[in-house]
């Protein structure tokens, strides 16, 4: 089985899902003009598609998918420690920067998060200013995090 995408609605937009024969490979916010995929045999896309459906129902908090997760070391140990921050907890830029042993990287773990190839279930949203502002997700998509944010509450 090759490498296979299905788009998928969600309240927060559009989202493409891409796995390979045996992993996630990413997840990305796309526009409204992409068609929503229906149909696929693909077992991993059936199983993000319905993993991420429950979670937006209120019905998951924790993803059980195999992700192929590719990145620098530095971003690897970001994303990875994203996902230590519970359901429903925001910490700060800084709270991950001192969690990793790096004080001074708060905008390096800013970037990281920017770049985290599987926004919702490794959930950068859950990091926010240290004045609790909430800054930058996926890029722009400030009304995403939000909306995440107030899902989990």
């Amino acid at each position: 089985m090759s490498s296979q995408s299905i788009v998928m609605d969600s309240p927060i937009g559009k989202l493409e899902i891409h796995a390979d024969h045996t992993h996630l490979t990413t997840i990305q916010f796309v526009g409204n003009e992409i068609e929503t995929s229906r149909k696929t045999n693909h077992p991993i896309l059936i199983k993000a598609r319905d993993q991420i459906s429950q979670f937006f129902k209120g019905e998951r908090k924790e993803f059980e998918l195999p992700l192929r997760i590719e990145g620098t070391t530095f971003q690897r140990e970001v994303w990875h420690t994203l996902q230590k921050i519970p359901y429903g907890k925001t910490w700060s830029y800084q709270e991950m920067a001192e969690t990793i042993k790096r004080p001074k990287a708060v905008r390096a773990v800013g970037q990281a998060n920017k770049a985290n190839p599987f926004p919702i279930i490794i959930p950068c949203h859950r990091v926010i200013g240290k004045d609790q502002s909430l800054t930058g997700y996926a890029g722009k998509h400030i009304d995403k995090k939000e909306m995440l944010l107030m899902l989990e509450k």
